[in-house]
């Protein structure tokens, strides 16, 4: 599939399960979590709605602290699934968005974000993993599931390919403010 160049009018970001002791436990955790900081960060600029999963957070924890700082306002929806679709009421905020790009970032890359992927994949969304915003206890299972999701037609990218390109140009009006957040 030949994706179509993203667009703020067109996206929607999607954060799965960044909580609690796990969040800490993944590959390169620190990194991760500042990615997808400045990946929300910059879809509030951008106007960017954001879908923010919990995967049973009574049992797991919340998402954790640094996120939760940015998504003030934005709801987290609870999931027993693993992937994101598998939860009626998820599944019915991304269709009721009418938004077919999805930006998908969190964690485990191998579990709940593959699923989530595949799932979107076969209701023909066009999903771009943010690489650098995604990943797994161990590298080897976030790297087999890359190329798993990658295999399917789903899109590699990373935070600041991803910006850009919703940016298109030096002129957009928040071009200098999401610049800082990548330094």
């Amino acid at each position: 599939m030949n994706a179509l160049p993203l667009s703020p009018d067109q996206a929607q970001l999607i954060l799965v399960d960044v909580q609690g002791k796990l969040a800490r436990m993944m590959h390169e955790s620190d990194a991760l979590i500042g990615q997808i900081r400045r990946l929300l960060q910059a879809a509030r600029q951008l106007d960017i709605p954001i879908l923010w999963a919990e995967q049973l957070p009574e049992k797991l924890g919340p998402t954790v602290p640094e996120l939760i700082e940015v998504l003030e306002d934005v709801p987290a929806m609870t999931k027993s699934s693993f992937g994101c679709c598998g939860d009626a009421a998820m599944m019915n905020a991304i269709e009721s968005s009418r938004r077919r790009q999805v930006l998908l970032c969190g964690i485990e890359a191998h579990v709940c974000v593959w699923q989530t992927a595949f799932e979107l994949r076969a209701r023909d969304f066009d999903v771009h993993l943010v690489a650098d915003a995604v990943s797994s206890r161990s590298a080897f299972n976030r790297d087999i599931a890359w190329r798993r999701m990658e295999a399917i037609g789903v899109h590699l990218s990373t935070v600041e390919m991803v910006l850009f390109e919703l940016m298109k140009d030096a002129s957009h009006p928040h071009f200098r403010a999401i610049s800082k957040l990548l330094k």
